[in-house]
């Protein structure tokens, strides 16, 4: 091995550990507020105020979990965002990657500007259009249902901007030989782009999960009653629930059971990220292909 040699693996050695130092500091940093939430959530309700940053194996209790679920509507709260995410996401995972088929692969009048205006809605702040929709769902008498929660936004134009990109990378010569042997458009579509662009469905799916699973500033005014309220719209209302529910419940006492909430709420989320990781990661690379 010559001198150059090992000055090269030096030189590429160095800026690789220190890549390596900052993400682990990254990673701790964004990990411990999230690990104290958990751990926090099994202490006694007055050790988290008394003691913060302290815990103790031996003072280990669910008595703030029993205490939430006692006092908070958490249940419900997980129903209606289990509805609204398999209603809204399966609309979003078929009409989106179609809008995106017919903006790749085919060409028609307007379509630039149809698309242009389609990018443009992703400039307008969600505050923008939240009075018009509100009041679009009172004219339809759709305020407090799930049609209020699911369809607004439901087809959404990210969704179709991601899915474009990836569909333009799929090379024409496929779909003009499924052509010949006599597949309709549509078919080209479920046989043909659907296989060539999984790890693209892959990412987009879990970033539509997880969107949908945190959304709250459209839920929490669509769905103002607490029988249609999301998860996250409980999450909201925590503290004035236990206070309502438990009279003489102390500062200490909503913490606890706020922290148990949080931990609760994080898990589908937890799961979710780490059975579908490689796919998330395919799906973002195969997004960021030139179309």
């Amino acid at each position: 091995m010559t001198t150059l040699d090992v000055r090269a693996r030096r030189t590429t050695g160095r800026p690789r550990a220190g890549a390596h130092v900052f993400l682990l500091v990254l990673t701790v940093a964004l990990l411990a507020p999230v690990a104290w939430a958990v751990l926090s959530s099994f202490k006694p309700a007055g050790e988290i105020i008394r003691d913060p940053l302290g815990f103790d194996p031996a003072t280990l209790t669910f008595a703030n979990f029993r205490g939430m679920f006692q006092d908070v509507p958490i249940g419900s709260g997980f129903l209606n965002t289990g509805v609204v995410l398999v209603a809204k996401g399966a609309i979003t995972m078929f009409c989106a990657p179609l809008a995106a088929f017919a903006f790749a692969k085919y060409s028609f009048r307007g379509k630039n500007l149809i698309f242009g205006t389609v990018l443009l809605t992703l400039m307008l702040p969600v505050i923008v259009l939240i009075i018009p929709l509100l009041l679009e769902m009172k004219e339809l008498g759709w305020v407090n249902t799930y049609q209020a929660l699911i369809l607004p936004g439901s087809v959404d134009a990210f969704a179709i901007f991601w899915m474009r990109q990836v569909i333009a990378a799929v090379p024409d010569e496929l779909l003009d030989a499924a052509r010949v042997d006599g597949c309709g458009e549509f078919a080209i579509f479920l046989r043909v782009i659907v296989p060539a662009i999984r790890p693209g469905l892959a990412g987009l799916g879990v970033l539509t999960i997880m969107n949908i699973y945190n959304d709250f500033v459209w839920p929490v005014v669509a769905a103002s009653s607490s029988r249609m309220a999301t998860l996250q719209v409980v999450l909201s209302t925590l503290a004035q629930n236990i206070k309502g529910n438990r009279v003489g419940a102390d500062y200490a006492t909503v913490t606890g059971e706020l922290l148990a909430a949080a931990s609760i709420a994080l898990i589908p989320l937890l799961i979710l990220f780490i059975v579908l990781q490689k796919h998330f990661i395919n799906g973002i690379l195969a997004g960021s292909v030139k179309g």
